[in-house]
Formats: C-alpha cells, structure tokens, sequence
C-alpha cells in the first residue's frame, strides 16, 4: 500500500515538472517568441497559455508596454554656434518582436544604447539647423515631430520598435555662456534704459518750454487786455472830466486842484519849494479862502 502510494506522488511530481517545461503563460503586457535550438520558430505568441516542447524549445518574453528612455542632458550647438544644454526623454514599445530579439537580443539595455545614439544624433542635426530663438520657442514643437518621424522610420527597420514620442524636457545654457548672456541682456537693459531717460528728459525740455511760451504769450494777453481796459477807462475818464469842465469850469478847476493837493501833500516827508504867490496855491490863498 505504501509502496502504491509513493508510485502515484512519484508520478504527479513527474507530471507536474513536465507540466512546467511545457506550459507557459503569456501576460496581457508582454509579448514573446519560442526559439529552437537558438532560431525563431514563432516571432509573436499572443497572450495566453501556451505548450512548448522541453529542452527543444525556449520562450523569451518582453515588455509590451510604452517604455520610457531618460537621456543624459547632452551639449549641442544652434545654428548661430550657440551652445546649449537639452535634457529629453523617449518613449517607445515593442513593435516587431523577431526583429527586436535579432536587433537585441531581447535586452531593453542594448535597445536604449541603441536608441540614445540615434536621438542624441537626431537632435544635434535638429539644433544645428535652427536658430536659438527657434529651438526655445518658435519651432520647438516641429523640431520634436520631424525627429520623432525620422527616429520612428530607422527604430521599426533596425530594431523593430515603435517611437510613441520624443519630448525635449528642458534647454538650458552652459554656465559660462549664461553668465556672458546675463552681462549682454544687462547691458543692452541699461542702455535702453538710458535711451528711455533721454527721451523723458527732451520731451520734459519741450513741455517746460511750451508751458514757458504758453505763460509768455498769457501774460502778453493779458497786459494787452489790460492796456486796452486802461486806456478805454482813461478814455471814459478824459469824456467825463471834459462834460464836467464844460459845465461848470471854475469848480472843475476848483476839485482838480483839491486832488493835486491831495496827492502832493500824501507823504508826510515830502518837501515842497514853491513861492507863496505860486499858481499852485491859488485855492489856498487867505483872501481867496475869505471870499
């Protein structure tokens, strides 16, 4: 009995080590090839279960998903011979599954040595040919898509996977070149500001000498008017004292003296040389103040 029962364990072991040298699982996310003897006898299983013959067959299985290739930020010159440094990444998947494990040997490694050697070369021609102002922001975009396209055509035929998308992550400038680009900008920022306060300073001059001519012509204006209103007044005046004088010439001779009198004799330190019998004095005189 004990004897029966070690034969039927001895033989599910045995089916159970055949049962795994000749089933094999295929997941959603991987495709595979089966070799015999080294040679390519299936270039694509589908996902799923599958039987293989043991020590004839072998099975290499691979990543079917996007993957992502990270590049060292490399140096490479703009069309003016202006350095610069590009960080970027690459994402790529299997396409064709025999040519990649020929191309290979099923090693994501060689695959992304491979593939770096193609975009940094991709990308120093795709600099060279543009301008600085370009690669930042005119034609950052259609540089990326003519080098993906470019990239794609070479990675299907020579390694047999599919180029999804190149991105250029980040541009910058070399140390040494950012701190000269920060002198440049420095300078021609001085030297516009100095143009801008040139400017502010000669339209100031042309404000300060209309206002001046504006105050020189108002203040001739104005004088003008006043000599006009003056001269109108004395001429009123002059009409006035003329209708006066007519009607009565004594008493207008009488009140134009009292006025001289007036204005002669408004300061008390003024000082007067005149003789008694003098004209001016005619209203003054004793006898006539007595009539």
């Amino acid at each position: 009995m004990k004897g029966l029962s070690f034969s039927i364990l001895f033989a599910a072991l045995i089916a159970i080590l055949v049962a795994s040298q000749t089933l094999y699982v295929v997941k959603e996310t991987q495709r595979a090839v089966v070799l015999k003897f080294g040679e390519i006898v299936d270039a694509d299983v589908k996902p799923g279960l599958h039987f293989k013959i043991p020590v004839v067959n072998e099975v290499k299985k691979f990543d079917a998903r996007i993957l992502t290739m990270d590049s060292r930020p490399q140096r490479y010159l703009t069309l003016e011979k202006k350095a610069v440094i590009v960080d970027s990444y690459v994402k790529w998947k299997i396409e064709s599954v025999d040519k990649f494990y020929q191309a290979t040997s099923g090693d994501e490694f060689v695959a992304n040595r491979v593939l770096s050697s193609r975009v940094d070369t991709g990308l120093r021609n795709q600099f060279g040919e543009r301008t600085m102002t370009e690669v930042v922001s005119g034609q950052r975009d259609q540089l990326m898509t003519e080098l993906r396209d470019n990239l794609d055509k070479v990675a299907q035929s020579e390694l047999g996977i599919k180029i999804v998308d190149i991105r250029v992550k980040r541009i910058e400038l070399p140390p040494d070149v950012s701190e000269s680009v920060y002198q440049r900008m420095r300078t021609e920022r001085e030297r516009e500001a100095r143009e801008h306060r040139s400017k502010g300073l000669e339209l100031a001059e042309g404000i300060r000498a209309d206002a001046d001519r504006q105050r020189v012509v108002l203040e001739a204006e104005a004088q003008r008017d006043a000599e006009m209103i003056r001269g109108d007044g004395d001429a009123q005046a002059a009409a006035i004292y003329s209708k006066v004088y007519k009607q009565d010439p004594e008493f207008y001779d009488f009140y134009r003296s009292l006025q001289a009198y007036r204005d002669s004799f408004e300061g008390k330190k003024d000082l007067f040389v005149l003789k008694p019998d003098s004209e001016f004095f005619k209203y003054l005189n004793s006898s006539t103040l007595s009539k």
